[in-house]
């Protein structure tokens, strides 16, 4: 091959011969169903962790075991787990299940979400580019801050004295 290249010109054909080829293959995402017909992810948010199975249905959306209004009583909660459907426009075609787990509420609220949406990808990759576009795929990392030795709370000091 070293032998083939003996000028620039040979060089810049061979770098641009490969990056055409390289691009013109674009990624062809193949479905992830199992015997079922259901798609799985994985949702994280704050220390709340969910599992979230996805198939084709009514709309009916169970966590834990209940009704998503009765689980999350909020109307704020409720509109987060429906924003990956609005978003991809396939609002009551789908049905999911979910077990979530640590953190408050709100936190297992953004981790079912984020497990719709991976899940929603998932079963049908023609939806990622509006979950990826609304930014629905991407793990919010913030965390609680850990509180450090010598302080009240993470950044608090405790209260300084003079005399």
């Amino acid at each position: 091959m070293a032998e083939d290249i003996k000028t620039l010109d040979d060089l810049k054909s061979a770098v641009s011969g490969t990056e055409t080829a390289v691009a013109a293959a674009p990624v062809a995402r193949e479905p992830q169903r199992d015997q079922l017909g259901r798609s799985y992810a994985t949702g994280k948010r704050k220390d709340a962790v969910a599992r979230v199975w996805v198939k084709p249905g009514s709309g009916k959306v169970t966590v834990n075991g209940k009704d998503m209004g009765e689980y999350f009583a909020r109307p704020v909660l409720q509109m987060i787990l429906r924003q990956p459907f609005d978003v991809a426009g396939v609002a009551g075609q789908y049905d999911v299940t979910a077990t979530v787990k640590g953190g408050g509420l709100s936190g297992q609220a953004g981790a079912v979400k984020h497990g719709i949406s991976q899940a929603l990808q998932l079963h049908e990759p023609s939806l990622r580019a509006a979950l990826k576009a609304a930014g629905f795929l991407t793990r919010d990392s913030r965390v609680v801050e850990r509180k450090k030795y010598g302080r009240a709370k993470a950044r608090r000091s405790f209260q300084f004295s003079k005399r």
